[in-house]
């Protein structure tokens, strides 16, 4: 049975956009060009029709309700595709009943027609591969919940039964980023968990509480509510936009096998250089927003301040937190970098990806606005101070460190909800291990 919760609401730059330019629209394994429209291609009528020839003669006739026919649409040198093989190979091990028909679709322009054909008669858009059709269901991409789903799909197809339901299956809600099934996508705990992590980043909230105590002399609860609203909206907007950027970057190089530990050991760094920030606060290398900035930050506050009519306030309140959010950006771009690398390595792209980020932007903001609807309401704010920045420097670096380790490791133990919550608890527990013995260290000093 299902139940359903609505939930309300510069180096790393110009890599992502320089990359991003690069890829056709994120896929599990895009494809390009006219391989992605269907009006360029004729209907196949021949197709592999059994695992070890990928190029035989079939006909093309109607299947028949007692017979179980997977197709398989792939192509050379995809890595999701590459994943699925063995699991494709057990399968039919297991289920020899079932005909699995495999379609290459670049090299062999009969089988990319006939993909892009059966893909339309279901309502799809041939975009990525792997691509697996069993009758009228289609799957795209490779992952542990996947597969699972397809093989229930296939059992009861063979037993001519309905799929048991799976009790306990939670549907979130995102508004006009439709619908998320908690049971049925990985990574959908690890986006709420790491974007709740990442909703505390002490940057954010520092230019948030600033802002906020400057326009709250207006005592005017409407215009403090639209400005806030407004500015959370646009740095929102700029941090999605990065976010989705940086995976298109990452898709056009998933098949590079040092991408994955390339940003392992990036997000390491990050980690680090935040738990040496509240170890050693002003001392080295930091992530935070330079001293330079912070006097146009204030400028900008007393500027909203300022007794205007509130659509001009509000233009001034976009162009400020435009700036304000390019500015933040190298304290804040941990978390993404991570985050579209695990959902990168789990084989999620298109529709999938598009709620996931939507997912995630909403979890990211509910601690933003829980502190501006506090100052709405009570008309009082408490600046972020530097004992709290680093403690939450503290926490979010361990939780980094812990998640670059699983990305080196096995990126698939974040696509579970057990593995996602042992791995967070474990890198909070650890932080509170360090903050106790620093502040025992701290007292026994004096």
């Amino acid at each position: 049975m299902e139940r359903r919760a609505t939930l309300a609401a510069p180096l790393l730059v110009w890599f992502a956009l320089l990359l991003g330019t690069l890829a056709p629209p994120p896929a599990s394994a895009a494809l390009s060009g006219s391989e992605a429209h269907g009006s360029d291609f004729p209907v196949s009528s021949a197709l592999p029709s059994s695992p070890s020839e990928e190029r035989t003669a079939v006909a093309l006739e109607p299947e028949s309700m007692e017979e179980a026919v997977l197709w398989y649409f792939w192509r050379e040198d995809c890595p999701f595709c590459e994943r699925a093989e063995p699991w494709l190979h057990r399968l039919q091990e297991d289920h020899p009943e079932l005909v699995v028909r495999r379609v290459e679709v670049v090299r062999d322009p009969d089988g990319r027609a006939l993909f892009i054909e059966m893909m339309r008669e279901r309502g799809e858009r041939a975009s990525g591969v792997p691509t697996f059709i069993l009758g009228e269901t289609v799957w795209v991409g490779f992952t542990r919940p996947l597969a699972d789903d397809i093989e229930a799909a296939i059992q009861a197809r063979l037993t001519e039964a309905a799929p048991d339901p799976q009790p306990g299956r939670t549907v979130l809600d995102l508004g006009p980023f439709g619908l998320l099934d908690m049971g049925a996508r990985p990574m959908a705990t690890a986006t709420l968990l790491i974007a709740f992590i990442d909703g505390f980043n002490p940057c954010s909230l520092w230019v948030l509480t600033v802002l906020l105590a400057m326009i709250l002399g207006t005592r005017s609860r409407l215009r403090i509510a639209a400005v806030g609203l407004t500015f959370l909206l646009v740095t929102a907007t700029v941090y999605g936009a990065f976010i989705a950027g940086l995976f298109a970057a990452l898709e056009v190089a998933a098949h590079l096998g040092w991408i994955r530990v390339a940003v392992a050991f990036l997000a390491l760094v990050f980690g680090v250089v935040n738990v040496k920030d509240f170890l050693a606060w002003g001392r080295g290398p930091s992530l935070t927003i330079p001293d330079r900035f912070k006097p146009r930050i204030y400028r900008g506050g007393r500027v909203l301040r300022e007794d205007r009519p509130l659509p001009i306030t509000l233009a001034l309140t976009v162009a400020i937190a435009g700036g304000v959010a390019l500015v933040e950006l190298p304290c804040t771009a941990g978390f993404p970098v991570l985050w579209t690398t695990l959902v990168s390595e789990a084989g999620i792209a298109g529709a999938a990806f598009g709620g996931l980020l939507g997912l995630y932007l909403l979890v990211y903001l509910s601690v933003e606005i829980a502190i501006l609807a506090a100052a709405v309401v009570t008309l009082n704010v408490t600046r972020l101070q530097e004992e709290h920045g680093r403690t939450l420097k503290l926490f979010g670096g361990m939780v980094m460190i812990a998640l670059a380790v699983v990305l080196l490791v096995d990126p698939a133990i974040m696509e579970q909800l057990a593995g996602s919550v042992v791995v967070v608890a474990l890198a909070v527990a650890a932080s509170m291990l360090v903050l106790v013995v620093h502040r025992r260290a701290g007292r026994n000093r004096r």
